[in-house]
């Protein structure tokens, strides 16, 4: 799907109230799904989150962050990837904890979160010169390659001890292990469903915006484009939020930022060197990303016990959609003033 396509103002109306009710109900089908193949398998659900969700979810980022780079569209390339990693805290997070009070282990305060920092920093020190030659997305790619399978073995390495010390369950019945092909489907036909919703929505707003509001490649992937492939991840998270799933919420925020900061950046700049961004991306984007990293994992703390589960509150998601709102306000004000 080409970002430059044309389409009528009216049916870009039908792909957004059509896309956000795929959206409800693919997220519905897709978390279900995620959650009953992760207590069959043993696996855990922060790793589910992660690799599944995360990772699945971020699918329309790396189509348009791939297209966006081969079209030469390097601001709107690196605006969508970062604007969504501000987007994953700020506002998924931020509605998460609003709707349910996030329960956040010690694995994520004390290695997750610092690794989203140090890759936001790898992004920074990539870019400080203002060109990204495909050395540098082969480097990505390859901090992606190494971080993401370590953190995943670490994780379940963590959770198999604490099972070992935890009263067991009854193994799975026949009945639970017959209608595992039936959770398959749900997972894989949600997941496709909220991609697909996802990109009819992205292509309708890009199209306004640029050809109706006149607004930059920048603002276009910081904002809607931005927050348009994130509507898996907002979706999924509100599902997950209201089940109770704590650990698919942070899981797929984690996931998803790792993936949009290494993979997604990674491999557009890899398919297509670019050179001629906004400098904003590294005076305004890139260190809020690092202080959303931090803030997650301060909010996420336990100070009573650092060993024990931390639990983000609602005050806490509250202060994070403040944030975001007041960047989104400043940066239309650079925007548009510029």
């Amino acid at each position: 799907m080409s970002l430059d396509t044309d389409i009528p103002l009216l049916l870009s109306l039908v792909f957004m109230v059509g896309g956000l009710y795929v959206l409800a109900k693919s997220a519905d089908m897709f978390i279900d799904g995620a959650g009953a193949l992760a207590r069959h398998f043993g696996v855990s659900p922060l790793i589910v989150g992660m690799v599944i969700i995360g990772f699945g979810t971020s699918a329309p980022e790396l189509a348009v962050s791939a297209l966006s780079g081969i079209g030469g569209h390097s601001n709107l390339s690196l605006g969508n990837a970062y604007g969504s990693c501000i987007f994953n805290i700020g506002a998924i997070l931020g509605v998460a904890a609003l709707i349910r009070p996030t329960a956040v282990k010690p694995s994520v305060v004390w290695i997750a979160a610092p690794l989203l920092m140090f890759v936001t920093a790898l992004s920074y020190f990539v870019i400080a010169d203002h060109e990204f030659e495909r050395a540098n997305g082969i480097t990505l790619l390859a901090a992606f390659a190494v971080i993401m399978p370590l953190y995943c073995w670490y994780d379940q390495k963590v959770g198999k001890s604490a099972e070992a010390s935890a009263p067991q369950e009854s193994a799975p019945s026949a009945a639970q292990a017959s209608g595992l092909g039936r959770e398959w489907f749900r997972l894989l036909a949600g997941l496709v469903l909220l991609v697909l919703s996802s990109h009819v929505l992205v292509w309708g707003s890009v199209d306004f915006a640029r050809d109706v509001l006149h607004v930059s490649d920048l603002l276009i992937g910081l904002t809607i484009v931005a927050v348009g492939t994130s509507l898996p991840e907002l979706a999924s998270a509100i599902v997950s939020a209201r089940k109770g799933e704590s650990e698919f919420v942070i899981g797929n925020i984690v996931g998803s930022n790792l993936f949009n900061t290494l993979a997604v950046v990674g491999l557009a700049g890899t398919i297509s060197p670019f050179s001629n961004f906004s400098p904003y991306i590294l005076s305004r984007d890139l260190p809020l990303m690092f202080g959303l990293s931090l803030s997650l994992s301060l909010f996420g703390l336990n100070f009573r016990n650092v060993r024990k589960d931390g639990l983000i509150s609602r005050w806490k998601g509250a202060i994070w959609l403040l944030v975001l709102l007041a960047y989104l306000g400043f940066m239309v004000y650079q925007e548009t003033s510029g």
